[in-house]
């Protein structure tokens, strides 16, 4: 590099999606832009480029469209130059944030760049003045409730809010804008999907940095699998980011990931920035996608300690959990055994949709070596009674609500004095590692945070080993003479 060229960050996405296209509004926004006297960087022309490309019919290519950058590197003016593009060209926009400043920032942003177009606010403008209606513009000031319109013939408007589980229902638009998606929630996503249905010509833009420890949303993360696995054809994606956990201190990984670093970004601040926790820099500072969900109660690490590569040596009779799920859908059954190791090991038999009945589990208890069954849930009776029409002897329990705050208690210790071993099953491990705590009148149990995974994988478990470990051995009569 010569000596006077300064060095700037990868301009280009480190993983991207997007669709092919021929012709893009993205050089007219730009310029719209420009005109204020701001600039617009390279790399932010490139996403706009891609995001404003259109079809034949000139109809978005990408009807959604979702980008993640680390803090700092400017994510937030892509949005601003495609909503004051909206504006000039009749769009109804809707712009949502995690947090109240957020948006209002977002607002105060677009506002200034009309301010430096030479537009006025409509309530400024006095009787004296010979300011063009062309070169108005209304606005409304009031944290969490802000809203633009162009007062010119054919002007958009834009709203700006707080996203809640209500926000947008009532209302239809051409854009949705979802900033710090990370923080976008499944309730809230639930709300706000409609809001584009009777547009002609719909798109929804998210941006956001990957989920850190106290991130509370799913859905961000769930667009980005979604896409990069290629089963999306109307999305696009880009990133800028790093593969696996990466030393903190790696300035080659710093020009890689932040596109804005020698421009918006110093290396000197960067280097200021707090690095203690490891983890926290690599996701907030080099765009680091963790492979496991910060947010749950077990981690994979602590389930993986507790893996075993093979079946172990077992002894005694099995231990069965059967518990119906919350939502009515599926019942799973479970077993837990005692081994020459004395450990408890569990292992998910089966996880079946309730519609197609009782008779596996109860063929599975006819013929399996039970000890003690434990059934939970909506279905329970009807199972027992299914069950003693077998002619299935076994005892059965039916566990009250402390049974059921002792099972979870007792299991996450045996998660903590490794006295819990299992085999890999991967649609229970991705449970088991995706998991939080929900209340139990005065206790708790498990839930799924990922809403579309069955909790009673690893809830038919829990109860299996909650009997494994609380049943007493009956010890063998011996016969003195």
């Amino acid at each position: 590099m010569p000596k006077n060229e300064i060095r700037k960050g990868v301009q280009i996405p480190t993983k991207s999606v997007i669709l092919p296209y021929e012709k893009t509004k993205g050089q007219e926004a730009i310029d719209l832009y420009n005109s204020s006297g701001r600039t617009c960087l390279e790399w932010q022309e490139l996403m706009l480029y891609d995001i404003m490309s259109v079809n034949e019919d000139g109809d978005w290519k990408h009807l959604t469209f979702g980008y993640a950058l680390p803090r700092r590197n400017g994510k937030s003016e892509i949005s601003t130059i495609r909503e004051l593009h909206g504006l000039f060209n009749g769009e109804k926009m809707l712009h949502t944030a995690h947090l109240t400043d957020t948006s209002h920032n977002a607002w105060e942003n677009l506002k200034g760049v009309l301010d430096d177009l030479g537009f006025v606010n409509r309530s400024e403008v006095r009787k004296e003045d010979d300011t063009p209606i062309e070169k108005q513009y209304q606005s409304y000031k009031a944290k969490g409730s802000e809203f633009i319109t162009l007062c010119k013939e054919g002007g958009g408007t834009i709203d700006f809010r707080t996203r809640t589980s209500k926000g947008g229902l009532g209302k239809g638009y051409d854009l949705l804008v979802i900033d710090e998606a990370q923080e976008y929630q499944v309730e809230q996503e639930t709300a706000l999907q409609y809001v584009l249905a009777a547009s002609e010509n719909p798109q929804t833009l998210m941006c956001g940095t990957p989920p850190t420890t106290v991130s509370s949303g799913t859905v961000f993360e769930d667009l980005r699998k979604s896409i990069l696995s290629g089963s999306e054809d109307s999305k696009g994606w880009a990133e800028w980011s790093v593969e696996k956990q990466t030393d903190v201190n790696d300035i080659d990984a710093w020009y890689k990931t932040n596109p804005s670093l020698g421009v918006l970004l110093k290396e000197r601040n960067i280097n200021n920035e707090n690095k203690k926790d490891e983890l926290d820099f690599n996701i907030q500072r080099l765009g680091y996608w963790p492979t496991f969900n910060q947010k749950s109660e077990i981690s994979s690490v602590e389930w993986d300690s507790l893996l075993f590569e093979k079946m172990p040596a077992i002894r005694g009779k099995l231990f069965v959990g059967v518990k119906y799920g919350h939502d009515g859908k599926n019942v799973a059954l479970g077993i837990g055994v005692k081994t020459y190791t004395n450990n408890i090991f569990v292992q998910v038999v089966d996880c079946r949709p309730i519609r197609d009945g009782n008779a596996w589990i109860v063929q599975f208890l006819r013929k399996a070596w039970v000890n003690e069954i434990v059934i939970d849930g909506s279905g329970q009776d009807l199972l027992i009674d299914e069950l003693k029409d077998a002619h299935v002897k076994t005892k059965v329990i039916k566990p009250s609500v402390k049974d059921i705050i002792a099972a979870y208690s007792i299991f996450e210790q045996g998660i903590t004095s490794k006295n819990m071993i299992h085999t890999e099953q991967p649609s229970v491990d991705v449970v088991a590692t995706n998991c939080e705590k929900r209340k139990i009148s005065n206790g708790w149990g498990y839930q799924s945070i990922n809403r579309d995974r069955e909790s009673a994988l690893l809830d038919c478990i829990v109860l299996a080993y909650w009997l494994a470990v609380t049943s007493k051995e009956k010890k063998k009569q011996r016969i003195m003479y």
